[in-house]
């Protein structure tokens, strides 16, 4: 695999299930992988996407290390499950800040190093960025943001010469931590993932790998037409 042959990838959430996939899928196709998270990953480096200090030093010490960056993942996000009514406001804010914010922040500063020499970002939104849910309050208007962000920068990027393209991933629900986080705030987490499962169309949950392997189609070249999309991978979930 070479789809990302000599390109530079920063990737936030790299410590979670779909950003460590995502990590190692770069390196798979040829590519260098900035991991980054709260936490320092191996070989890569902190950061804390709520905090625009965090970021600025994360991009200055890529320009050091790499003198280059060719594509941004932002996979850093989390869940809380809650109604309108439910959802405290504490909550509210805590999700809007690391999935909304830190998604705005991330191509906020990585965007002038990205559009040296051209590039592409990724954007982590969900299903739930594109049709509703009623428990998922925060996350679900945190995931329309990303979404609507991303036509936004995408346009922008558009400009320039060669571009800066970005797109917006959009699975259901995937193995993983969060997904055991929503279940087991509940009463029968087992039978709550179970009827996840049964709410996709192909009858599973999806795998951090098969989302990863789309983010590295959208980072590389073959690729270059298209931006400013929301790309569903979800089982069939929103063909109904």
């Amino acid at each position: 695999m070479s789809q990302l042959k000599d390109k530079v990838v920063l990737v936030t959430g790299a410590a979670g299930a779909i950003g460590s996939a995502v990590v190692e899928a770069v390196r798979a196709a040829g590519g260098t992988a900035i991991a980054t998270d709260l936490s320092k990953p191996a070989g890569g480096l902190v950061l804390d996407v709520t905090s625009e200090e965090s970021w600025q030093g994360a991009i200055a010490q890529a320009e050091r290390d790499h003198g280059r960056l060719d594509g941004l993942v932002n996979g850093a996000g989390i869940a809380a499950v809650g109604s309108i009514e439910k959802t405290d406001f504490a909550t509210w804010r805590r999700v809007l800040s690391i999935n909304l914010d830190g998604t705005f922040l991330g191509c906020k500063y990585a965007f002038p190093l990205l559009r040296k020499k051209g590039g592409a970002i990724v954007n982590l939104s969900s299903v739930l960025g594109l049709i509703g849910g009623p428990n998922l309050t925060a996350y679900t208007a945190s995931k329309g943001g990303v979404s609507l962000l991303t036509k936004s920068v995408a346009l922008h990027g558009a400009r320039y010469k060669p571009p800066v393209r970005c797109n917006a991933v959009c699975p259901a629900f995937v193995d993983g931590a969060m997904v055991d986080g929503i279940a087991d705030g509940t009463r029968d987490p087992k039978a709550v993932k179970q009827k996840l499962a049964f709410d996709i169309p192909l009858g599973r949950l999806g795998q951090p790998a098969e989302v990863a392997g789309l983010c590295v189609y959208l980072l590389s070249d073959e690729a270059a037409f298209i931006t400013g999309a929301d790309f569903p991978i979800d089982g069939g979930l929103t063909a109904r």
